[in-house]
């Protein structure tokens, strides 16, 4: 059983369709989406109507949430604010009623999937370092867990103690917890532009980060011409 686990998709439809094609090329037989769908990019109706259509397990990410209600958007940067206002309009109500359906965490066979923390998945923490991971894993009951929301992909271990780093491939082992986040596919900010998303190999135990070129130019292209902020364009080519 192989699991393709993305994340942070952002409405970004060039580079979901190469993820998309790249996923049938490494033979994946099961799916699992982490949340926000939509936001930032200029295809949120497109990528939601292909995840939904999908029918795969996918848990709320904060611009799910936001996008799907019609509450402030305190604490927004403008640039994200002005996305999802725009976003908002472009969604039916039965697009925005499934967001908000959508739960914050679940399990997944024997993994858990949380878009942001499990230790508060509502309140949309930020999981960068070991301290913070600590928290997650205080809450986690499966052996691994895959979460989203920095765009950064990196992998924590707990054995005796919660380390940390950078992965690209490696093999899980027993009697030890793993807390991973997989990367963004519509919009990475680990200063490589590429797509990201992981394969999770079940029976292998082995978890693969897979990272894709795609057209880039066209995404930005659509940004600027629905209106939405030139930021949000320049930054795909840099990946952060």
């Amino acid at each position: 059983m192989k699991f393709a686990i993305i994340a942070d998709i952002h409405a970004n439809l060039e580079a979901f369709q190469v993820v998309l094609e790249d996923i049938k090329q490494q033979k994946c037989t099961h799916f699992a989406c982490l949340g926000d769908v939509v936001g930032y990019n200029a295809n949120p109706k497109e990528c939601l109507d292909i995840v939904r259509n999908m029918n795969i397990p996918v848990v709320k990410g904060n611009h799910d949430e936001y996008c799907s209600t019609d509450q402030p958007l305190d604490g927004f940067n403008p640039a994200a604010a002005e996305a999802v206002n725009w976003t908002r309009k472009q969604l039916t109500s039965e697009d925005r009623q499934w967001l908000r359906d959508l739960k914050y965490a679940r399990m997944v066979t024997n993994f858990t999937i949380v878009h942001a923390t499990l230790d508060g998945p509502q309140r949309w923490g930020y999981v960068f370092d070991k301290l913070a991971a600590a928290a997650s894993f205080t809450y986690q009951n499966t052996a691994v867990c895959f979460f989203g929301h920095t765009h950064v992909p990196v992998a924590f271990i707990r054995d005796n103690m919660v380390r940390g780093g950078t992965y690209s491939k490696f093999k899980t082992e027993a009697g030890k917890k793993y807390f991973v986040n997989v990367g963004a596919v519509g919009q990475p900010r680990d200063n490589n532009p590429k797509a990201a998303y992981v394969v999770y190999d079940v029976d292998e135990g082995t978890i693969e980060l897979r990272r894709l070129e795609y057209d880039i130019a066209t995404a930005q292209r659509k940004i600027l011409d629905a209106g939405l902020p030139p930021r949000l364009a320049e930054r795909l080519a840099f990946g952060r």
